[in-house]
């Protein structure tokens, strides 16, 4: 709502010379608290009100806490406490994480230092800010141990990259059964395909 009051306020001039506007994606349509009624409101509102047709994005909201991306420790070093190199990077695999920022969550973790033992998450790219956050674990983790970060769909088709020769990572489907089926992997032809 407010959003769209500073909206008008700027633009709203120019609404009446146009046929339609678009509003977006990152509406979490999907999330229990959402009040979508409002937001039908608003766009129905809008769309009387300057007579123009209002496009609104599917956007994340539609897969907003699917997907997971399983990682592997690869690496656990001291360096002003624990820090953990997994085989995913937040620059290739979850931009999200340094550009708005966001956190996605890990099971079986804690944001910050909540537990126990508490590391300092990063993937194996060149760039030094590389880094998914600090978590804690209630265990010390070990190289090898797989985590399991949520909420990570979005991230799996449009927003991933190769930076540093990181691979995309495979993608699969997990059933309601918990049967676990890979769908469709990556490799160098596809890197090389994007040249």
């Amino acid at each position: 709502e407010e959003v769209l009051k500073k909206f008008e306020s700027d633009f709203g001039k120019y609404l009446a010379d146009l046929k339609w506007i678009n509003i977006g994606g990152g509406h979490h349509i999907t999330r229990n608290d959402y009040k979508i009624d409002l937001l039908i409101s608003l766009v129905k509102n809008l769309k009387a009100k300057y007579k123009v047709q209002v496009i609104m994005e599917p956007g994340e909201g539609v897969v907003l806490n699917a997907g997971y991306l399983e990682t592997t420790v690869l690496d656990i070093l001291e360096n002003k406490g624990k820090i953990v190199i997994i085989d995913a990077s937040a620059e290739t695999h979850a931009p999200d994480v340094l550009g708005m920022p966001y956190q996605p969550g890990i099971i079986g973790a804690a944001k910050g230092a909540e537990k126990k033992f508490v590391y300092r998450i990063g993937g194996p790219s060149c760039l030094a800010g590389d880094v998914f956050g600090d978590y804690s674990f209630d265990e010390p983790l070990k190289i090898g141990q797989k985590l399991l970060f949520t909420d990570m769909a979005l991230y799996t088709f449009v927003k991933n990259t190769t930076f540093n020769g990181i691979p995309l990572p495979s993608i699969g489907i997990l059933d309601k059964k918990g049967a676990y089926k890979v769908v469709k992997t990556f490799g160098y032809e596809d890197f090389k395909r994007k040249l």
